[in-house]
């Protein structure tokens, strides 16, 4: 039988069929032997062992992964940023573009609290570097179509500082969830006072959802380590002008002929991104590479 894993919890995996049954199942000892981890989102082949029991004996291969939470198979990952209180912090949503680019997770810009500050500058920000985004106003609605339809089908995580409106928002999406303002996150399992789990929820469209921990100041070079020639691969708007620098291996910082550069000199890659760019570049230019294989090694198995 063949089914997806919904929920992980102490090493019991919740996996549901097509037709909606669902199975308690434990993992059989091979994935041990290999060391692989399963993760909600896998989709798996089990066995049943009993009347509502069974065991999960493969797992298909994953086009991704994401760590907090261990989740797999991301059709998005749905950033929710307010415009103000608090007001955005372009660097750390970077880092977090620049993660899910390096693990190929899309990502989608929703921005909220639009009557307390203009949208129009961060908007143009994340759409000419090629990311879908809309704008809701959670008090009034507006903007709920227009992100529903970027939000459509597929297993879509969450994420957002507190405060954020993401609450709100996914109330205003899902109101079959029928959830108080600031109890969604509870609901997951991430209350401060309940078990931690791993969960996805059916959004009420034919899609799932889960949550993820807020935004925070994060160490990106322990996030997610790569050599720092790599980093340019998870700012999509540096693709194109890469290849066509006067120097082969140009870091984009401050070469003489380097194309990103002059991109960013004539408007067509934002400052702010190419800010962040080299920020992060040098927080993982001072990695050795014995602390890259290191922290390679330590993140396996997600």
């Amino acid at each position: 039988m063949e089914g997806l894993i919904v929920r992980s919890l102490g090493g019991f995996y919740t996996v549901i069929s097509e037709d909606g049954t669902k199975t308690e199942c434990r993992g059989r000892g091979i994935f041990r032997k290999d060391a692989t981890t399963l993760l909600v989102g896998d989709r798996c082949r089990f066995e049943p062992t009993e009347p509502g029991c069974g065991s999960i004996t493969a797992i298909a291969p994953r086009k991704n992964t994401l760590q907090r939470p261990p989740v797999a198979n991301l059709d998005r990952l749905a950033m929710v940023i307010s415009l103000a209180d608090p007001a955005p912090n372009a660097l750390v949503i970077d880092q977090l573009t620049a993660i899910a680019a390096r693990r190929d997770i899309p990502v989608v810009m929703i921005f909220t609290k639009p009557d307390l500050a203009d949208p129009t500058p961060w908007v143009e920000i994340y759409r000419k570097a090629g990311y879908p985004t809309a704008v809701v106003n959670n008090r009034t609605g507006e903007g709920l179509t227009e992100a529903a339809v970027l939000l459509k089908g597929g297993i879509t995580a969450f994420c957002g500082n507190s405060g954020a409106g993401k609450s709100s928002l996914m109330n205003g999406l899902y109101p079959d969830l029928n959830l108080a303002t600031g109890e969604i996150s509870k609901k997951l399992g991430r209350g401060r006072h309940t078990t931690r789990h791993v969960e996805l929820f059916p959004d009420g469209h034919g899609g799932w959802l889960c949550d993820t921990p807020g935004f925070s100041a994060l160490e990106f070079a322990k996030a997610e380590p790569m050599p720092a020639a790599e980093l340019a691969e998870c700012f999509p708007e540096m693709e194109k002008y890469k290849g066509h620098c006067r120097y082969t291996g140009c870091s984009h910082r401050t070469e003489q002929g380097c194309a990103v550069l002059e991109a960013v000199r004539e408007g067509l890659i934002p400052e702010s991104r190419h800010r962040s760019y080299a920020a992060i570049y040098n927080e993982l230019k001072e990695l050795k590479e014995w602390e890259l294989a290191k922290m390679g090694r330590s993140q396996g198995g997600t």
